[in-house]
């Protein structure tokens, strides 16, 4: 369990201020020009140490990411550019950041922007998040208005300017290049890569893209020190997390954890255990609507980190744990996650254009149980047709949740098609 001393989000729920004095007092844009004059190399370098993946699903090592940005510069300006919109079902952690420790991630686009070599940096923010853009864009105002942004921004005598960008959540559900080309003003479709952001990302310049949470840890990373984050969790899941907790708990909540803390626990002691008790729960979806569910034999000792989770088949992703008791209809939980994904589809690539609204149709059938037996190994057959042949992630997160129900649910669904026969017969 993480000690107070060790969160990092102290206002998660907003019980105190969240203006830019009420900031300072908790211990944001505390000598940030100190953080800045260590140098870009040294804080790429903190960073690596410091173990931080990238929390916005992939889990990508940050310090390595920020690092491919180029260091010679050949005319073209470097952007940062900060994912706000958190469009997966299920995950709603950034959403309170935004809310209620805004100043964290505009500091955060400071020390990643520098460290990045960026001159600005954009933040994408969800089109119905309107309270939220206000609470921030009041926050960026401040800020300018303090000098700790724009012109001489922390008195380091640089520029960099933040701007906030309200999209219309038209881009396909969190891929980085379909990001940009909706703050470009274009269809939310994504790119081919290469070339990667790094290198043509933005208006064609250099660009890391990144998330909400994944920025905001890192000033709080500086001053601390790398070895204080890598010290929580287990070596290659380091640090602290939001974990959010949904569906049949007692009380559903956002809360900031240690990496690595075992499932139940976190059910039990944040979100006040399952719904009916322990022995009431049917299956876990862990980490956000991409990732596939794990039944309750499997959470019973399961600890949440990248690694852990990738071993038992399934992933980490948002950390948007969604509770599911018996009372679940399982089949139909995933057929509504394989509409989201087919709604969700650009339709660049066939695999996920066709794929997607096949697996949802074959789905909604064996719902009711209008399916053959034979259907099943087609379905997750077609599944691994989509799975890592399209242009992006979309069609692996539309595969996965298949994959895991039928990987321990399939004695439901042919249990459904049997009795739907019994009764026709």
């Amino acid at each position: 369990m993480l000690a107070d001393k060790d969160r990092i989000f102290t206002n998660l729920y907003g019980n105190l201020g969240v203006d830019l004095k009420a900031a300072q007092a908790r211990g944001d844009w505390d000598d940030t020009k100190a953080l800045l004059e260590r140098g870009r190399d040294k804080i790429v370098e903190d960073i690596k140490a410091s173990g931080l993946r990238g929390r916005g699903g992939a889990g990508f090592p940050t310090g390595l990411k920020w690092s491919f940005m180029p260091k010679e510069l050949d005319g073209r300006p470097s952007f940062l550019v900060v994912n706000a919109d958190e469009s997966e079902p299920g995950t709603c952690k950034d959403r309170d950041i935004l809310r209620h420790e805004p100043h964290k991630l505009i500091e955060g686009c400071v020390i990643a922007g520098f460290g990045v070599g960026a001159k600005a940096a954009y933040i994408y923010i969800r089109g119905e998040f309107y309270n939220e853009a206000q609470a921030l864009q009041r926050a960026i105002d401040e800020a300018y208005e303090a000098k700790l942004i724009g012109k001489g921004a922390c008195g380091t005598g640089e520029v960099f300017d933040v701007y906030l960008h309200r999209g219309a959540g038209a881009y396909v559900c969190g891929e980085e290049t379909a990001l940009l080309e909706s703050l470009e003003g274009k269809k939310g479709k994504p790119r081919l890569k290469p070339p990667f952001p790094a290198n043509a990302g933005l208006y064609g310049c250099p660009t890391t893209v990144t998330n909400v949470e994944t920025v905001a840890v890192s000033p709080t990373i500086l001053r601390r020190g790398a070895s204080w984050f890598s010290g929580i969790g287990r070596k290659n899941n380091t640090g602290t997390k939001l974990f959010c907790l949904s569906g049949h708990v007692e009380r559903p909540c956002n809360v900031e954890e240690a990496m690595s803390i075992p499932l139940r626990e976190l059910i039990e002691r944040h979100a006040g255990g399952v719904r009916g008790g322990w022995d009431n729960l049917l299956a876990v979806i862990p980490g956000g609507s991409s990732v596939p569910c794990l039944p309750k034999t499997a959470c019973e000792d399961q600890i949440m980190d990248f690694d852990a989770l990738r071993d038992a088949k399934s992933g980490l992703g948002t950390a948007a744990v969604i509770v599911m008791d018996q009372s679940t209809d399982i089949i139909a939980a995933i057929a509504r996650l394989a509409h989201f994904y087919k709604h969700e589809s650009c339709g660049q690539c066939t695999p996920c254009r066709e794929g997607t609204g096949w697996v949802w149709r074959v789905l909604e059938r064996m719902v009711t149980g209008n399916a053959e037996i034979e259907e099943i190994d087609m379905l997750e057959t077609v599944t691994k047709q989509i799975e890592g042949h399209t242009i992006c992630a979309l069609g692996d997160a539309a595969a996965w949740p298949v994959q895991g129900l039928i990987r321990h649910f399939r004695a439901e669904i042919e249990h459904r098609i049997l009795e739907r026969k019994k009764r026709a017969a």
